[in-house]
């Protein structure tokens, strides 16, 4: 495939001017960055730098679109895709970020398929359509810039992947009724092979979805003999069978893509929902996963939660000066039981109300 060159940065100038305070969701938990959603409605001139920052990132992995920018129909396309990034206003950059559509307001492709960006990978049975959709948030094209991913970079660079899971979950905890987080973990086509067969035959043997609820149209089946790696991966707890397949994947001269642990660190209960070829990305490996918010390990909901809720607090007390001491508290409660309530009703109507008919949703 013939690489075309890589545009020039996009003028700072234009940038800023178009990262205005409404657009902004808050302050990330740690690194001291900020969070920003936009769109090419609102920031066309954001947006073309975070398409030129993808295509070099990818690039630099072995996997690109091959264009002078990474952005596709879903980025341009009349409701589209939000852009939700990490600025460095220190260096005032993009650093990261990640673009994302919640249920509601994903429209249906004429073959009855949500109109996704996992929709050319992967088939949504019936009941996932049904049931699950109206409460996901579908994310993609996640991407560190090349010099953020080196500890070289101190603090901005160690978090900010956790400053885009600050932002992953204020969009969430603003929305009750987003249950699930699906999206796709990128493994690119330099890694290692052995290493990328380990965490695919992992990912099967502990996050196994047996309702099929999205599958892959050509899925990939790991080509190693599955009884060799299941003696190098031989603990039946989580945990420790996870620490074997860091040890055996530092062995191998590499680590576990950033991305991918992330994911797996972040819920026991993770769905993973098949892995194919993504032929719009240079053949990158991709495997989906799905992941129910109110499941994720508390102390990860707990430590991306504190950030939303001190964002939402300074809005308020400039509106308010003198919020009492117990906002806090109320506002947690709040959040809490907006969020309990909802995920009730989605239980409730998920199973038709057959096992719950005596919930009380007031």
């Amino acid at each position: 495939m013939e690489l075309k060159k890589i545009i020039d940065p996009v003028d700072l100038d234009l940038i800023k001017a178009e990262l205005t305070p409404d657009k902004k969701l808050g302050d990330t938990n740690k690194g001291g960055n900020e969070l920003y959603v936009i769109t090419w409605k609102d920031a066309p001139n954001t947006l073309r730098e975070i398409g030129r920052l993808r295509e070099l990132t990818y690039r630099e992995a072995g996997a690109s679109s091959g264009n002078e920018i990474d952005l596709d129909e879903y980025d341009l396309m009349e409701n589209p895709y939000r852009q939700l990034i990490v600025w460095d206003p220190d260096a005032q950059a993009i650093i990261g970020g990640y673009r994302f559509i919640i249920g509601p307001d994903v429209v249906m492709k004429e073959d009855g398929q949500p109109k996704i960006t996992s929709s050319h990978l992967y088939r949504f049975s019936d009941e996932f359509i049904k049931d699950y959709l109206p409460h996901v948030m579908e994310l993609g094209r996640s991407f560190v810039t090349p010099e953020y991913q080196s500890s070289k970079a101190g603090t901005k660079s160690i978090f900010t992947m956790d400053n885009l899971w600050d932002g992953i979950a204020s969009v969430i905890l603003e929305h009750p009724n987003i249950i699930y987080l699906i999206g796709k973990m990128t493994i690119y086509p330099a890694y290692n092979k052995g290493a990328r067969n380990l965490i695919i035959h992992f990912l099967n043997k502990h996050f196994n979805d047996p309702d099929e609820l999205v599958r892959p149209f050509k899925p990939i089946e790991v080509a190693d003999n599955p009884d060799l790696m299941n003696l190098i991966l031989n603990e039946e707890d989580l945990k420790k069978d996870y620490r074997l397949l860091k040890d055996a994947v530092r062995r191998l001269g590499t680590n576990i893509p950033p991305l991918v642990n992330s994911y797996i660190n972040t819920s026991s209960s993770m769905k993973m929902l098949g892995s194919t070829i993504n032929d719009e990305l240079g053949d990158a490996i991709e495997t989906g996963i799905m992941i129910c918010f109110n499941e994720m390990y508390n102390d990860k909901v707990e430590r991306h939660m504190e950030a939303f809720i001190q964002n939402r607090l300074s809005k308020l007390r400039k509106r308010f000066p003198h919020l009492s001491q117990s906002a806090e508290q109320k506002l947690r409660e709040h959040i809490e039981k907006s969020r309990a309530k909802a995920f009730r009703k989605f239980q409730h109507k998920r199973l038709k109300g057959k096992q719950t008919p005596e919930l009380d949703f007031r």
